[in-house]
């Protein structure tokens, strides 16, 4: 709960630093109060444990300058991830045990660095691409994809207050995109923020009336398993109600927390995508050089959350998509899609296992998100056995069982990121007997089952 008080703390200044940075039109003073703003609420914060961070960024800069544009991303991978496994083992060491502000701050600069030398290392390659028929769209791209940070440069992105505990993820090139926008002071807020956070009401409500009546110390306790099944079985729900809701509340007050200061802000016609920015180049350069009076803008690029994705996606992957989205982005443009090609049928398992890594080393993290490939694989196996080619009222009622088997399978999996432990996850998963392990291998038996009857019966009509 203390924590909880430090985060809300956090965003609530951050929130009133973006009615300010806004305001200002010089980048060089924008770069720098940012900056500064950010440093005093990482020392503030994390005390003692800067070290972590300072030791990360500074390592950074200098593995880009040694390795070169070439390789500085695989390089910057091993050392940022690497740098991970000492920083949550270093109380082993004799040294302080970061708290988990600390831990939020070195976790959300992993993704900052990592992505970085990709940036970087995609400028390079970009740059070595001669003029041909698609001469526009290379000379688009160098122009708004393209980055050349200094280490000064480097350091202040690293720290800009914005996002530094909470998210969401931003690239550089979003970065810089906002400080050099002069046009600010202009651009709308109000609206979009009311947007956003007019859910936080009903939200705060749900995650307070349930936080009183259930507890995750409570399944840590003897007297939890002595209830019956159905007891034990439907306490997972109530517990990841209150899971995402409190992570509602965080993610819908820092998106606002960069509507406020302006970063992500890109008229409608770039077609901006959360984490990625603009992906119509065309539309944003004709955009900006017409008259900025009239401009709309979005704010797609900072959306980290869509509830109704998350609430009423009919698949795993669609709620999946809709939860902490920008870092669901940075695991699909820099995991995923950069994957060799001997291995992208294993692309999926590899994506959950960096992503439980990036999470922590508790082994309840590993259990929960490589359960994620055998639940996508059994909703796909389904699918592909009762949904194609059925009528419209089968599928409809199909989706409705789709959509409350993937809120169990969500419901199963949380249990391992709340109790954490090895020995508190299988005990608990036992007492309901691995039912969400089960489920996913029968549907997926059923599928086998059924499909090849289906084609069968397809080729004699």
């Amino acid at each position: 709960m203390q924590d909880d008080v430090i985060y809300g703390i956090i965003l609530v200044v951050s929130f009133g630093i973006g009615l300010f940075v806004r305001q200002i039109t010089d980048p060089d003073r924008k770069r720098l109060l940012c900056s500064i703003a950010g440093a005093v609420l990482a020392v503030v914060n994390c005390h003692i444990h800067i070290y972590h961070s300072l030791v990360l960024v500074i390592g950074s800069c200098l593995l880009i300058k040694i390795c070169g544009p070439r390789k500085c991303q695989v390089f910057g991978y091993i050392w940022c991830f690497g740098y991970l496994v000492f920083f949550r083992t270093c109380h082993h060491f004799g040294l302080p045990k970061p708290s988990p502000v600390s831990n939020a701050l070195q976790l959300f600069l992993t993704l900052k660095l990592v992505a970085l030398g990709f940036e970087i290392h995609d400028t390079h390659e970009l740059s070595k691409k001669g003029d041909t028929q698609e001469e526009e769209e290379s000379t688009l791209q160098r122009k708004y994809r393209s980055i050349y940070p200094s280490s000064l440069d480097i350091l202040q992105y690293s720290y800009c207050y914005i996002g530094l505990f909470t998210g969401p993820y931003y690239k550089y090139r979003t970065y810089e995109d906002f400080i050099q926008n002069r046009n600010s002071p202009n651009i709308p807020v109000k609206e979009f923020v009311i947007e956003r956070l007019k859910y936080i009401p009903v939200i705060a409500v749900t995650f307070l009336g349930m936080s009183h009546f259930f507890s995750i110390q409570y399944v840590e306790t003897e007297e939890f398993f002595e209830h019956p099944f159905w007891f034990r079985l439907f306490y997972m729900v109530p517990m990841f109600m209150i899971f995402r809701t409190r992570l509602y509340m965080a993610w819908l007050v820092s998106e606002s927390m960069c509507m406020t200061s302006s970063l992500g802000a890109y008229p409608v016609e770039a077609k901006a995508k959360y984490g990625q920015g603009p992906t119509d180049l065309s539309g944003l350069d004709q955009s900006l050089s017409t008259s900025k009076s009239h401009q709309k803008y979005d704010y797609q690029t900072v959306y980290n959350l869509s509830i109704y994705g998350c609430e009423l996606g009919r698949t795993t992957r669609e709620g999946l998509r809709s939860w902490n989205m920008t870092v669901q982005y940075w695991l699909a443009a820099f995991v995923h899609r950069r994957i060799p090609k001997h291995l992208k049928s294993y692309g999926v398992a590899i994506t959950m296992a960096v992503s439980a890594f990036w999470h922590g080393i508790h082994p309840g993290y590993y259990l929960s998100f490589m359960l994620v490939p055998v639940i996508v694989f059994a909703e796909d196996a389904m699918i592909s056995a009762f949904r194609k080619n059925s009528s419209e009222q089968i599928q409809y009622w199909f989706d409705w069982a789709c959509l409350f088997f993937k809120m169990r399978g969500f419901d199963y999996m949380c249990m391992g990121f709340l109790l954490l432990k090895l020995d508190l996850t299988l005990a608990y998963w036992q007492s309901i007997f691995f039912i969400g392990h089960l489920v996913p291998i029968l549907f997926i038996i059923i599928s086998k089952i059924f499909k090849p009857k289906r084609k069968k019966e397809e080729k004699k009509e």
